[in-house]
């Protein structure tokens, strides 16, 4: 059980990272592959109150949503050889990657569930300063790392 907590805390420190310094400092490069993130899905949310116009497309080529679900099976397929070594570590992991996708993609369908159940998501994006809150599923890293800030609460 402790190998499996061990995997869900390993994947929101990974998506801390991964929206932070790739999705952020390499998404605002304009020439970069990750500009998707910031140029499209930010620029999206911040025009329709948190709600992302992409998500209701679906699965298009050259979307957010199929960006984010094909990064998302990277990941889950890179971490595949851990299995055999490490079974509930990498369910853990894996568990992690699917929800992320589950509740980012519902966050941005629904913005007053995510506003309720995400507080931390929407702040990210909604707040003064989109360079903090990374986390999109549950927010420990942002608390073990001090980039928690609730605006909700300050407002």
């Amino acid at each position: 059980m402790l190998s499996f907590l061990a995997g869900m805390a390993y994947g929101n420190a990974g998506e801390w990272i991964m929206h932070k310094y790739v999705l952020h400092e390499l998404g605002r490069k304009r020439e970069s592959f990750w500009s998707f993130h910031w140029k499209d899905h930010h620029k999206n949310v911040r025009r329709n109150g948190f709600r992302d116009p992409d998500y209701d497309a679906g699965f298009k080529l050259d979307s957010t949503l199929t960006k984010e679900a094909a990064l998302l099976a990277g990941a889950a397929v890179a971490h595949l050889p851990l299995f055999p070594i490490a079974p509930l570590f990498t369910l853990g992991a894996w568990t992690h990657i699917g929800l992320y996708f589950v509740l980012h993609t519902k966050s941005h369908l629904d913005p007053e569930w995510a506003k309720q159940y995400l507080p931390w998501h929407y702040d990210h994006h909604m707040g003064k300063d989109q360079d903090a809150n990374w986390c999109i599923t549950y927010p420990l890293a942002d608390y073990l790392l001090g980039t928690r800030i609730d605006y909700q609460a300050v407002s």
